[in-house]
């Protein structure tokens, strides 16, 4: 199997078994995820870097360095600190992967947006996950869209989640961001130094990335879009509309 980034500036390749697919919901993995993050292992030995000039690791923790490209911002890897074993993206993967969701960890952490009743919010306030990004939007988030485009897939490792919003009131208590313009020219904006998606300006439209919201949203997951483009290793049972 043969993986990338969405600008190409890393890309790599796994060989031998990988593990099945597991859903992180943990609040690193989402906020740098933008909702939450899916990811198979392999041996060190089975992955092989095929580029690697935009890739960049964070260290969240003592334990584990997070993986990412510096170039589009696009969560690839997780590694335990010591361990022989790799974490990648299963949504950067090229193509059928043959994979499939085994397991789900934290849910106790996910979003209340796709997870939960729903919450009351009056304010939102959201960060990166190094907190060197920081700002407040008036709340509730309302409808939230799970997007399974390609390029998504890329920078999220699974499947983005967003919500519109207003720039004009988005207020910055810190901001140090980097922009990668998509093939499409839109323009994703994400934090270089830890990676986490934050927003999404196309020609008409501005959207947050769920998952780096901090506290209650009041918001909901309401819709799937471009699931004609989802990766094979994962399926959508929530009954929520899908536009293909």
């Amino acid at each position: 199997m043969k993986g990338s980034c969405l600008c190409g500036g890393v890309a790599f390749e796994v060989t031998g078994p990988a593990r099945p697919v597991v859903a992180c919901h943990c609040t690193q993995c989402r906020k740098q995820s933008g909702h939450f993050w899916a990811a198979s292992a392999v041996p060190m030995a089975g992955l092989t870097l095929l580029r690697s000039e935009t890739l960049a690791w964070y260290a969240a923790t003592d334990s584990a360095r997070r993986g990412f490209c510096t170039g589009c911002g696009a969560f690839l890897f997780w590694q335990a600190t010591g361990s022989d074993q790799i974490s990648f993206a299963a949504g950067a993967l090229d193509g059928p992967t043959g994979l499939g969701v085994a397991e789900e960890w934290y849910l106790e952490d996910a979003g209340d947006y796709y997870h939960g009743a729903p919450s009351q919010a009056e304010g939102l306030h959201g960060s990166c996950l190094c907190g060197a990004n920081r700002f407040t939007l008036p709340g509730p988030m309302g409808q939230v869209w799970g997007c399974h485009c390609h390029q998504c897939r890329k920078t999220s490792g699974h499947y983005s989640a967003s919500f519109d919003a207003d720039p004009e009131a988005m207020e910055w208590q810190a901001r140090s961001t980097r922009d990668h313009v998509g093939p499409a020219g839109g323009v994703r904006s994400f934090c270089p130094t830890c990676g986490s998606g934050l927003t999404f300006h196309g020609p008409t439209e501005f959207s947050v990335e769920a998952g780096v919201i901090d506290n209650p949203t009041g918001g909901r997951l309401v819709r799937h879009s471009f699931v004609a483009d989802k990766g094979d290793y994962y399926d959508l049972g929530d009954g929520l509309l899908q536009d293909a």
